[in-house]
């Protein structure tokens, strides 16, 4: 008889087992099934950039700023271009020469470049000189800036002899680069 108790006794608790479990699983699919969870969302719509651009207008694109024939001892040539910075970026500006001269005393021949407006040049030196020093530096130009550049080429009263017939020639380039990129927090 022992036997069958042990055999009785372990029936209802299997059973109490399997209905406890079936309990659980029915009220987790009720829970979950009643929609009774609490829901929120937002939206940020519209998120858009756009790039700037980088142009810039020079008054003499593709000419020459000065350009004279017969000079003399003594003679001093001037020429104007004015360079806008077009674009909608602040930019960076340099001036780069490339330039020969076929003087015999190459000193003879002096270029002095100077901003309209300014008593004190931004370069003054031997015409060609400012191909070997390299670019020169104009500084930083808001969008819109405009700047007029003197370009004064003189030729030595003292220049002898020598000197006739002799030629230089310049192409000047002017380079953009936009200005150093920013943070901006909203």
């Amino acid at each position: 008889m022992t036997a069958t108790a042990v055999a009785t006794v372990s029936r209802p608790r299997r059973y109490r087992v399997l209905v406890l479990l079936a309990g659980l699983a029915a009220a987790a699919a009720l829970a979950v099934g009643s929609g009774a969870d609490f829901t929120s969302n937002s939206v940020n719509s519209a998120n858009a950039f756009s790039t700037g651009s980088l142009t810039q207008t020079n008054s003499k694109a593709n000419s020459a700023v000065f350009n004279l024939d017969n000079m003399k001892p003594g003679d001093t040539l001037n020429g104007s271009v004015t360079i806008t910075n077009s674009g909608s970026l602040g930019a960076g500006f340099k001036l780069t020469e490339t330039a020969t001269n076929g003087f015999t005393t190459k000193s003879n021949l002096r270029l002095t470049i100077t901003e309209s407006g300014s008593t004190a040049p931004v370069w003054t030196g031997t015409f060609g000189e400012l191909t070997a020093a390299g670019p020169l530096v104009l500084g930083d130009w808001a969008p819109g800036q405009a700047k007029t550049f003197v370009f004064s080429v003189t030729l030595d009263s003292k220049a002898d002899n020598t000197e006739q017939g002799k030629t230089a020639t310049a192409t000047y380039s002017w380079d953009a680069v936009q200005s150093a990129g920013t943070t901006t927090d909203q």
